[in-house]
């Protein structure tokens, strides 16, 4: 039996596809602590694990912050080093006590590599997103104002990196946490076949697939095409959008379900067309199982459970990270890009999406290379591996 500890940053997006390995490993009898936090308590405990909850060591978001999730570089420094030195004692006293064989920690949840560095235990990179080096890096097409807020940022930077060194951190400057060397042990959420550039990964990559709950639903009959919309779990609030989705297909014969975020009142989007379903929340996973085009705004775990179950989309990224997704699908023919977010645009992309079989054998395609990956159950035999080499 080995001993496991992950840890997350606190988004859907980079915590579920992490659930059905830890299920994979408590399974074969490993004993498994996830530090996370209380939004993903019920799934990590339902997986076998022991949860840790880090919310009280989270700096307090202001309603502001939502807007530079992915956008603003030097507040992503900021939050990392502040939690890692507020969770410092707790979580090195603890994993002393618990001598863990190995730490497995979220691309964006730096304090986990951070705690791996300090304490010598070995430790394996999670990537939901596409795996990054120097060479797919280029394809990040940083906006402007990106650019501009990461050099100003640089002295804040620089300061917040100071403290960890002072805590014991070995830290050599703002590349050297979020850097992953091809020499890293990393669980990537996806296939070769869908990660560009994947012949530039060393060994040490391990290209596991969607790691997807098996979550089954019985086919509803109805000879209407449906849409699925939705703009994840994040930064979500965007009722100009919705608005005009429901003035694209009010009067159609496509039934839509529409997933629009927490904190969207759905009353403010006015009348409901009856061939709509809107609500705060739904089981995604479900819902693509009978979808015939979803539109997205290409998260990672969003694009990869559409192209799970063979669905092509309507491609609608936020920033920089989900351009670049939204170009590896289209590049693929698995989607169309929204040119704009106008109602006859969204409309005409969706149309021509459903008249053109290609972009579902496109998707299909992906598909297959997904589902031959392995999934979580590569992902745990690739954990154990890696354990038993540093014994």
């Amino acid at each position: 039996m080995s001993k496991i500890v992950f840890f997350c940053i606190p988004a859907h997006g980079h915590t579920n596809p992490t659930i059905e390995v830890v299920r994979e490993l408590v399974n074969r009898g490993n004993e498994v602590v996830y530090y996370s936090f209380n939004e993903f308590k019920d799934k990590i405990e339902g997986a076998g694990a022991k949860f840790i909850p880090c919310d009280k060591y989270l700096p307090e978001l202001k309603p502001e912050d939502e807007k530079k999730v992915g956008k603003d570089f030097t507040a992503l420094i900021e939050m990392v080093v502040d939690t890692t030195l507020a969770l410092d004692e707790k979580v090195c006293t603890e994993l002393k006590e618990f001598k863990p064989d190995c730490i497995v920690s979220d691309s964006l949840s730096f304090w986990g590599k951070l705690f791996a560095k300090k304490l010598n235990i070995p430790y394996i990179c999670s990537t939901t997103t596409f795996a990054f080096n120097e060479h797919t890096a280029k394809m990040m097409k940083q906006g402007l104002n990106e650019i501009v807020r990461m050099i100003l940022g640089m002295g804040r930077i620089n300061k917040k990196i100071e403290l960890l060194r002072k805590q014991g951190y070995d830290v050599k400057n703002f590349v050297s946490i979020v850097e992953n060397k091809n020499d890293t042990n990393t669980i990537v959420y996806t296939s070769k076949e869908f990660q560009p550039m994947a012949e530039t990964f060393s060994d040490k990559y391990y290209f596991i697939g969607p790691s997807v709950s098996n979550i089954k639903v019985e086919s509803k009959k109805s000879n209407n095409k449906k849409i699925y919309i939705s703009l994840g779990t994040v930064n979500n609030k965007n009722s100009k959008f919705y608005k005009n989705c429901i003035k694209a297909f009010k009067d159609t014969d496509y039934d839509v379900i529409m997933s629009v975020g927490k904190e969207t009142d759905i009353k403010s989007l006015g009348d409901i067309p009856s061939n709509f379903i809107i609500r705060n929340t739904v089981e995604q996973i479900k819902v693509l199982q009978e979808t015939d085009v979803f539109i997205t705004h290409c998260g990672m775990n969003s694009v990869n459970e559409s192209l799970y179950y063979e669905v092509p989309m309507v491609l609608f990224p936020q920033h920089s990270e989900q351009r670049m997704v939204a170009e590896r699908v289209e590049s693929l023919g698995a989607g169309v890009m929204l040119k704009r977010d106008k109602a006859e645009y969204i409309k005409d992309t969706v149309i021509k999406i459903i008249n053109n079989d290609k972009y579902k054998e496109n998707a299909k395609i992906i598909a297959k290379s997904f589902h031959n990956s392995g999934g979580s159950k590569r992902a745990a035999d690739a954990i154990l591996e890696i354990i038993d080499k540093n014994k």
